[in-house]
């Protein structure tokens, strides 16, 4: 895939969603932090029906880790593994109190040594909370970016470090957004909705592979 068709694929993105944005509810980066780490292996209707009822009883590190891990567990045990993220949710709130002043940082360094945020979390918050133009590569994305041969690789590395070298620098700050959700909605993984798919005739995928309709 050239250049010039995916500045077209974008420009058509940011067209269709002209203000993208994570679909978690959030208000600060802690809370952001938190319903990233909730949404591993979890939908973010699930995750935010859970922050719906925990925000308004404790959002920040010092009232979550008030709470403890059986607290937490009460507002959390509608959502997969919630056993496993209770108790990372609870060990991160200790270190951004011990270490970060409550604070959520800023650097990647720092965002991944806290426990169950990996690199995708640390990219959707860097990302999300603080205008970096990172790209964090989940299932969605990867699909579409191999689907699409806009970005093809073997894993999610890869893909998140064609991606960086590929997409036109207008379009990076919000190209996360473009791609989860269009892979989200449009792009799915077991039927293609390519018939209303608005870069359709700009995709590559082998046209055997396209479902008819």
């Amino acid at each position: 895939m050239n250049k010039a068709i995916r500045s077209e694929i974008f420009a058509r993105l940011k067209a269709q969603r002209p203000e993208p944005t994570t679909e978690l509810n959030y208000t600060t980066p802690f809370e952001l932090l938190i319903a990233v780490i909730l949404s591993a292996q979890a939908t973010d209707v699930g995750v935010n029906k859970a922050t719906d009822k925990l925000y308004p009883v404790a959002n920040t590190p010092a009232s979550i880790l008030a709470l403890g891990v059986t607290g937490l567990k009460r507002y959390i045990n509608t959502i997969g593994l919630f056993n496993a993220k209770a108790e990372n949710v609870i060990k991160t709130c200790r270190m951004l109190v011990e270490l970060h002043g409550g604070e959520v940082p800023h650097d990647r360094e720092s965002l991944e040594a806290l426990p169950g945020v990996g690199r995708k979390t640390a990219n959707v918050v860097l990302n999300t909370a603080f205008g970096e133009p990172t790209i964090a590569v989940d299932t969605h994305i990867f699909r579409v970016s191999n689907r699409t041969r806009m970005a093809p690789g073997k894993n999610v590395v890869e893909v998140e470090n064609r991606l960086n070298r590929v997409v036109p620098e207008e379009y990076k700050r919000d190209a996360h957004h473009w791609l989860i959700l269009h892979g989200r909605y449009t792009c799915v993984a077991r039927t293609p909705k390519c018939g209303s798919c608005i870069i359709e005739d700009l995709c590559e995928m082998p046209m055997s592979k396209r479902p008819d309709y």
